[in-house]
């Protein structure tokens, strides 16, 4: 059997961190990912997926990760139940990553701290690292010719609350 995912989409707000009370992080956050078509009145519609990162990757993600930044996920969907104040059950639907890359730079200003860059990618089983040949860091003349696709467009996305299905 197969259960992979993967996703690119821009954060919803910021991650929660929690803990548990064994003391193992978990961070909780949503990306908006647009549909491949336009609707009817030509507008381009999202869906906004649940994103669930346990231990060092939740620690991560909550210290690197902010509101409009363009990310991808990887993982496996899960779908979970139980039973609310009001006696119903209720499903959840959410990716369960495993891998999470931070595919813009921080252009605002520094994070308030020294640590990974937040292009650097991070995998559940090693550490997020510079790396001197992602596309930011690029000396040769090769990296006039290929540029990032995603450098020029890190311009956040504006969602009211009332937009979001949660």
């Amino acid at each position: 059997m197969l259960n992979r995912v993967i996703l690119i989409g821009r954060l919803t707000k910021d991650p929660e961190l929690r803990y548990t009370p064994a003391g193992v992080a978990v961070t909780q956050f949503t990306i908006a990912v647009d549909r491949p078509f336009t609707s009817q009145g030509g507008e381009r519609e999202a869906d906004f997926i649940p994103v669930v990162t346990w231990r060092q990757l939740a620690e991560t993600c909550a210290n690197y990760l902010r509101k409009g930044r363009l990310t991808a996920v990887e993982g496996r969907i899960q779908v979970r139940n139980y039973e609310n104040n009001e006696g119903k059950r209720v499903y959840v639907t959410e990716v369960i990553a495993d891998n999470v890359r931070f595919l813009e730079s921080n252009r605002e200003g520094g994070t308030g701290g020294s640590g990974p860059r937040e292009e650097a990618p991070y995998s559940g089983g090693g550490s997020a690292s510079n790396s001197s040949s992602n596309y930011n860091n690029r000396s040769d003349n090769s990296s006039r010719n290929n540029k990032d696709p995603f450098s020029d467009d890190g311009k956040p996305i504006d969602i009211s609350d009332d937009d979001l299905p949660f």
